[in-house]
This record gives structure tokens, sequence and C-alpha cells, in this order.
């Protein structure tokens, strides 16, 4: 596996964060999104920040570890800020034939640069980095059990969560493979115009696509030969229990949660 990428991975270790349940990572991850898509100011952010800081030390995960997480949007980051940059109406710092940066721009570019990877930090370190597949699939399904009374299938949608992230990884370093062998054959990923670089992309997403698939069918095949029927009379080898520390990280959490909804 190639150490760069940590999107989708799980970290082991038996820190606090690690411990803790995984339906009260799911829901403080969630309560934080929400916090940083409706924080609009630098004091908000500074929270949004201390939050992140505090998670970081409880996770005892490497500071790299977790900037590495942001590594593959930051193309997307940076594409997005350069449209809100030169796109948002304001006062302009200066003006070249049609080009003019403005200041409410460049501030609407920051926020949402500092938004997204409040977003990715947070949910990397609450959810997925501290949470082994398992646990996060019994967390998603328990919080979701109400839905059952609908008919709704619970355990099947959080498998498929569970299974997509497990699988962000794999594809990853399987394109990796694809372009390294394809550049080892003479093809050019670099050069040209943007029309001609996505078109160079058609013979690295063919076979990419192929091999989800193929992966996708071992996987059915493997589910089905143990006998895998749904959620339906499945038992646990492990219940989920809150603890004494699971309680206190919810009290801790909603004080802290609540000073920055009021800040916000």
């Amino acid at each position: 596996m190639n150490r760069n990428i940590t999107l989708g991975q799980y970290f082991p270790g038996d820190s606090p964060l690690h411990r803790a349940d995984p339906r009260v990572k799911i829901t403080l991850a969630l309560v934080f999104m929400a916090l940083a898509f409706a924080a609009n100011g630098l004091f908000e952010f500074l929270a949004l920040a201390a939050i992140v800081l505090c998670s970081l030390a409880a996770s005892r995960i490497p500071a790299s570890v977790l900037l590495r997480s942001a590594r593959p949007v930051l193309p997307l980051i940076i594409f997005a800020s350069v449209i809100n940059i030169f796109m948002t109406p304001g006062e302009p710092f200066f003006r070249l034939w049609i080009v003019a940066p403005t200041r409410e721009g460049l501030i609407t570019a920051l926020k949402m640069a500092s938004r997204v990877t409040m977003i990715i930090f947070g949910g990397s370190l609450l959810m997925i980095f501290t949470t082994t597949p398992i646990m996060l699939t019994d967390g998603v399904e328990s919080i979701l059990k109400p839905l059952k009374r609908f008919r709704a299938p619970v355990h099947e949608l959080a498998m498929m969560m569970t299974i997509a992230l497990r699988f962000i990884p794999t594809l990853i370093e399987e394109a990796d493979k694809i372009m390294k062998a394809q550049l080892a054959r003479g093809a050019d990923f670099e050069s040209g115009n943007i029309l001609k670089k996505a078109q160079s992309l058609i013979p690295l997403l063919v076979p990419l696509f192929l091999s989800a698939f193929k992966r996708a069918d071992d996987l059915a095949v493997a589910m089905e030969a143990r006998c895998y029927r749904g959620g339906q009379n499945r038992t646990r080898l492990k219940e989920l229990k809150m603890h004494s520390g699971d309680y206190l990280a919810i009290v801790i959490s909603i004080m802290f949660f609540g000073v920055c909804a009021m800040i916000i």
C-alpha cells in the first residue's frame, strides 16, 4: 500500500478517540461538519481548528498523516479558490484587461478552503482514521435503526458506505499502478492543453473501471460463498456499549459545540 495514501484508511491505536463508541464519533463528526458549513468568521474557524487540534491530540495520530488526508482534494480546492477570486464581484486589487481579482473573492476563497479543510480533517479524525470499517458499519446501522420501521435497508446502506470507504485506497493504488505501467509504455499525461490531458486519461479510466467491476464481482462471490444474507437475523461478536468516557465526551462536546454555535 502506498504510504502517501491516507484517504479511507484506518490507523490502529489505543488512544481515547480509538476507544470511543463509534456512534458518538459519527454524531460528533456530523455536528462538526454542520458547524463548519455555518462558520463565516475568523473566530469560528479558529474554534473549529481548536477542535481539530484537540481531536488530533486525543487520537495520537501524527500530524503529517492528517495533512496528507487533504492532498487528494487539494487541486479541487485550488481550482475553486481561483474561480472565486476572479469571478466574485467586488473591489479589485488590480485590473488587467478582463482579469480583475477582488478582495471579496479572496475572502470567499479563504473561507471556502478553510471550510473544506476543516471538514476533511474533522471527519477523518473522528470517523475514518480512528474507527475500523466493522465498527463504523455497526455505528451507522445503530444510528439508522429507527428507519427499519419504514422497511429501509439500513444494514445494506451501512455496508455499502463502509465498503466504498474501504476501497478508496485500493482504487487509488490501482490507478497509480496503471498510470506507471502506461508511462513505461510511452503514454503522455502531462503535455498538451486541458482537452488533450482529459483525453489522455481515457486509457487510464477504462482499465480502472474494469478493475473496479472485477473487484466488486469478486467481493459479491465471496460474500455469497460465506452465506451472507444482509442484516436479517444477524448477530455480532462485539455489541456496542456506551462507557463513562463516552458520556463524558458527549457532555464536553455539547458544551464546546454550544459555545461554537453561540459564536457562529
